[in-house]
């Protein structure tokens, strides 16, 4: 990747236009395009006004050529841009370039990530599928204590991005491997939901006539919480269910109270009509765009973190190269 397309991928990133940057750096739409297509090179001023303007370091644009990361899946609101999309990939391509420069200077040993298939023809199935993952991982059927731990441990790469209102999370590939990206600062039962949404994707090979989202979506539920111990927690059958109870659930097991709702209606231990009345108490009370009482914590990654912080008890990583590979200042406490 050369400097026109770090600069491209900088201003995409900032939501900024070829105008919006011309006017910060002070130089001709032009002469960014310029840049932007490798016809002409900045100057040392104008680089330094650059690297102000996008609020990157000129090492960033100078960074070593990587490849485009590859979208696959991608949760989003029908609502969302396509500048707001290009945004998002930006940061992605951003983070995953800084955790792919720290694999390559703190070596460790890690298996290739290997996950299994599950091929289905009816949403029914992914019952059975997310029960056989968690049995293939160990987990039982007890709450997942963190999510993004999880997945680190089974080294997929996870990453936190700004993203906009309108972004859940994504799936990427690189080298063959996958790698999500869910966006930062949002509760945490809505964090875990988007990763297991995305694993769902990785897993399930659905077949012609499901539609892919809802199969995800429905893997997500069960393998948060799945149908025996939702049963064991509420019985089998209920013709309603208090919001309390959705609440104590919600913090044991990392998951929404509407996303409850709907796994207790997809599994028949309440009725559509319950479900909806249910819905209608929560759409009153101003609960269905943010639900009552105590926010779930969200979670953070910590492989790529512990790997700096490794390299710089090493002398592997400089303080400057620390902070900059973790696009914060390197004092965690």
């Amino acid at each position: 990747m050369a400097i026109g397309e770090r600069i491209k991928l900088a201003r995409k990133k900032n939501f900024m236009s070829m105008e919006d940057l011309s006017a910060r750096v002070g130089v001709s739409k032009m002469a960014i395009s310029k840049y932007e297509k490798n016809q002409d090179v900045p100057g040392s001023a104008v680089l330094i006004r650059l690297a102000r303007a996008l609020d990157v370091s000129i090492e960033y644009l100078l960074r070593p050529q990587r490849e485009s990361i590859q979208l696959k899946a991608f949760r989003k609101h029908a609502s969302l841009k396509v500048k707001e999309e290009e945004a998002i990939l930006a940061q992605a391509q951003d983070w995953l370039e800084r955790y792919l420069d720290v694999d390559e200077l703190v070596v460790l040993d890690k298996e290739k990530t290997v996950l299994p298939t599950y091929e289905i023809d009816s949403i029914e199935q992914i019952e059975a599928c997310s029960l056989d993952l968690r049995q293939k991982w160990n987990l039982g059927e007890d709450a997942i204590e963190n999510m993004i731990e999880l997945l680190e441990d089974k080294n997929i790469r996870v990453g936190l991005i700004d993203g906009v209102n309108d972004f859940d999370a994504c799936t990427f590939w690189f080298d063959d491997e996958p790698v999500m990206v869910t966006k930062s600062n949002i509760p945490g039962d809505r964090q875990r939901f988007n990763l297991a949404h995305e694993l769902g994707h990785l897993v399930l090979k659905v077949q012609e006539g499901l539609d892919e989202e809802k199969c995800a979506h429905r893997f997500a539920a069960s393998f948060l919480i799945p149908a025996a111990t939702i049963k064991q927690e509420l019985g089998e059958h209920r013709s309603s269910i208090d919001p309390n109870e959705l609440y104590l659930l919600k913090h044991k097991y990392g998951i929404s109270m509407q996303a409850l709702v709907y796994r207790t209606k997809d599994l028949g231990i309440i009725s559509e009509a319950a479900a909806l009345r249910i819905f209608k108490r929560f759409a009153i009370e101003g609960w269905r765009k943010e639900e009552p009482g105590k926010a779930v914590a969200s979670e953070r990654p910590q492989k790529m973190h512990q790997m700096i912080y490794r390299g710089l008890a090493e002398d592997i990583i400089s303080p400057s190269r620390a902070k900059e590979l973790l696009g914060e200042p390197i004092n965690l406490f």
